[in-house]
């Protein structure tokens, strides 16, 4: 990861329980997730801009100038390294879940950044940013690794969560992206995978 992230390595109780609740694969969900884009530390920026030629040739030729990759100013965030973070620029894209698409996204629903990451040889999410690994999942207020309540969630079209016949335990259901960002998945007790 670029730079050091400043949660708790510690997760929410609530990714302790087991829900009906399963991942959308990318065919279900064309990657509805890449439509508002993403916050990247300033850290992870500078990181892209110097892979940049790495990077570029798994963009849409009109995109591969980095200098078209990020929008806006720097705005604060507690928990990125340098506490500063500037987002990822947000195309049209009418034929994209929500008419938008994150900048980094392909025409094949794939992710630029991570295509670019395995194709160098690296850890798939090595170019991925911070919040997109964390995706679905968040930061509750005392920077421990959550999920949102679900209803809404399994409700909506794009969502990156599908409804389940059988209960899941949710650690395993994020266990991918609970190990790249704790290195290890916290014990569950029988009481907790009951629920």
């Amino acid at each position: 990861m670029k730079g050091e992230w400043k949660y708790t390595r510690a997760v929410n109780p609530r990714l302790l329980r087991s829900e009906p609740m399963r991942r959308c694969t990318l065919g279900e969900c064309r990657a509805a997730c890449c439509l508002y884009g993403v916050w990247l530390a300033v850290e992870e920026r500078d990181d892209l801009l110097e892979h940049a030629a790495l990077i570029a040739p798994h963009m849409p030729p009109a995109l591969r100038d980095p200098t078209v990759w990020f929008r806006g100013e720097e705005t604060a965030d507690p928990y990125a390294p340098s506490g500063r973070v500037i987002h990822s620029n947000v195309l049209p894209a009418p034929e994209h879940y929500g008419g938008t698409a994150c900048v980094f996204l392909r025409e094949d629903h794939k992710c630029a950044l991570q295509v670019a990451g395995e194709a160098a040889g690296f850890h798939p999410w090595r170019f991925k940013p911070f919040y997109c690994i964390l995706h679905p999942l968040d930061l509750d207020e005392q920077g421990r690794i959550t999920l949102d309540e679900t209803p809404a969630m399994l409700a909506e079209e794009g969502s990156c969560l599908r409804p389940s016949e059988t209960l899941i335990p949710l650690m395993r259901t994020f266990e991918p992206e609970l190990i790249h960002l704790l290195g290890d998945l916290p014990e569950q007790n029988s009481s907790d995978e009951r629920r």
